[in-house]
């Protein structure tokens, strides 16, 4: 029998050989270039803000958060963002189900509609609502006829916020629930569950995490809003005024620290929320992992 043709080995790539083809300096130059906007961009404002807000000493601080219009800019902020960020949650789990399970005619003309406040700009969104719903709008008249106010009210702040930060939700849950398919929920169906027995027991707990992720983008898109809330607010001191819309005035008004106070203020929530983010983000990719490995 003749003998095997017997092929020579592949020769062993250096140790030192590394996959990727950029060169070393080009590497480096763009991770420096990435770090240094990184600093110029993200790191030393919020540096300079907390400094500024820091700069007559803590008591200065703690008295601009103690007075009567910056506890209640705190409070229409908290309590706007209480109401909306739920409602969004409710819509985008809504919207995402109705996308991601069912076949019907328009449903990209429905994704384009759950888009659509990212393309039109957030101060022609309020003027729209106050075309709607002022004194002289379509419905407003008959509304403050009957002793209901949205404009310059609370709540046209909460629609305008709504408006605004609606997307963020459903973008988040459309992809997942798209991917995960319909076959569990098929399954559960034909084993006699309920609809929201479905929901609570097998919908929920696969979509819990990117839930999670786009209420927190949501509530800090709320918090900070600025553009729709401004114009339908009319900016009312210690009524209508949100955190954003009182930094504007103390700054115009040449109160920098305490501008600069209610501005770390804000940063510090948002600083929380992209940890809170973060947090998720890493507990989503392990369980990701793990039930790849299963």
């Amino acid at each position: 029998m003749a003998d095997a043709l017997v092929l020579p080995a592949p020769p062993a790539a250096p140790a030192s050989a590394s996959p990727v083809s950029e060169p070393a300096w080009m590497r480096c130059t763009l991770i420096a270039v990435v770090l240094a906007m990184l600093v110029i961009f993200l790191f030393a404002p919020l540096v300079a803000v907390f400094t500024e807000a820091l700069r007559e000493g803590w008591r200065a601080a703690a008295a601009t958060l103690a007075s009567p219009d910056a506890v209640s800019a705190i409070r229409l902020t908290l309590i706007t963002a209480a109401i909306a960020v739920p409602l969004n949650a409710v819509f985008g789990i809504a919207s995402a189900w109705a996308i991601a399970k069912f076949d019907f005619r328009g449903k990209a003309f429905l994704i384009t509609l759950i888009d659509l406040p990212f393309s039109v700009s957030p101060v022609v969104a309020g003027l729209c609502f106050v075309l709607l719903f002022g004194s002289q709008g379509l419905v407003g008249s008959w509304l403050i006829a009957h002793g209901v106010s949205i404009v310059f009210a609370m709540p046209g702040i909460i629609l305008a916020t709504m408006f605004v930060t609606f997307p963020f939700v459903a973008r988040e849950l459309v992809p997942v629930m798209i991917e995960q398919g319909r076959a569990e929920e098929e399954a559960a169906l034909t084993l006699g569950a309920s609809g929201w027995r479905i929901f609570r027991t097998v919908t929920l707990p696969n979509i819990r995490w990117a839930l999670l992720y786009g209420v927190l983008l949501c509530n800090a898109r709320a918090m900070g809003e600025f553009g729709a809330v401004a114009v339908v607010s009319g900016k009312i001191r210690g009524e209508t005024t949100t955190m954003p819309l009182m930094i504007e005035m103390l700054y115009n008004e040449y109160l920098t620290v305490a501008a600069f106070t209610m501005a770390a203020l804000l940063a510090a929530l948002g600083l929380v929320t992209l940890t809170l983010k973060s947090f998720m983000e890493w507990r989503y990719a392990d369980l990701l992992a793990a039930s790849h490995r299963r």
